[in-house]
């Protein structure tokens, strides 16, 4: 019963989110299950009988309004997270998969931040705040990164709403789309030897993170 509980609490959290970012997603999610249990049913019923095309039409239903639910809570996240420091860290900690994500290997007095992503592809740099300062951070980021890693693909990414950034509900894709270039062991000894380079660099303050007080990242957003 406590896991009900649970899981019935943290629903009506997340829904409570998404109504804050979009207010019409009860009725839009009513909409959506009777439509689909219609279009589903009806036909089966010509085929069969009433009876069998209800008993299908609902699970189908619930499906399609489930789903819907998921990728509006998951736009109302992003929504809340959307501009402030350390965004782009809290959707890729919450991605699965063979990610390691070192927040904030460099910021500056502005809150403008530069966190190193290895995986598959190599080493990822993601840069959080306006551009025409996160370019010039990303740049020393790099050329400090390439010089322990000449033989590692390096890219950057910049997170933000200004004119060539991406948004941070594109952050997940963008990292995913990247073709792979490394093996899982190769991952492993780029990491080992990233962990050098941290050592012998003062430590960076990590912003505290984005997300709005009892908000939560929907676990269906995780890659």
């Amino acid at each position: 019963m406590s896991k009900i509980r649970g899981y019935l609490s943290s629903l009506r959290e997340n829904f409570k989110l998404t109504r804050q970012v979009h207010r019409w997603v009860g009725l839009e999610m009513l909409a959506i299950f009777l439509v689909v249990t219609a279009v589903i049913a009806i036909p089966v019923s010509f085929f069969l009988n009433w009876l069998t095309g209800i008993l299908i039409g609902i699970p189908v239903g619930l499906l399609a309004m489930t789903y819907w639910f998921s990728r509006r809570a998951m736009n109302a996240a992003y929504s809340q997270i959307e501009g402030q420091s350390g965004a782009a860290v809290a959707v890729i900690q919450q991605m699965r998969g063979n990610w390691t994500i070192s927040p904030a290997v460099a910021v500056t007095r502005n809150s403008d931040i530069v966190s190193r992503v290895v995986g598959r592809p190599g080493v990822i740099l993601v840069g959080e705040g306006p551009r025409q300062r996160v370019t010039h951070l990303l740049a020393n980021e790099r050329k400090k990164t390439a010089r322990w890693l000449p033989e590692v693909p390096i890219y950057e990414i910049q997170v933000g709403t200004e004119p060539d950034q991406i948004s941070v509900a594109k952050v997940q894709r963008e990292l995913t789309k990247l073709p792979r270039a490394l093996r899982p062991a190769e991952v492993n000894d780029v990491r080992r030897r990233l962990d050098a380079l941290s050592a012998k660099d003062a430590p960076v303050p990590i912003p505290k993170g984005p997300l709005p007080k009892g908000g939560k990242i929907p676990k269906s957003m995780r890659g």
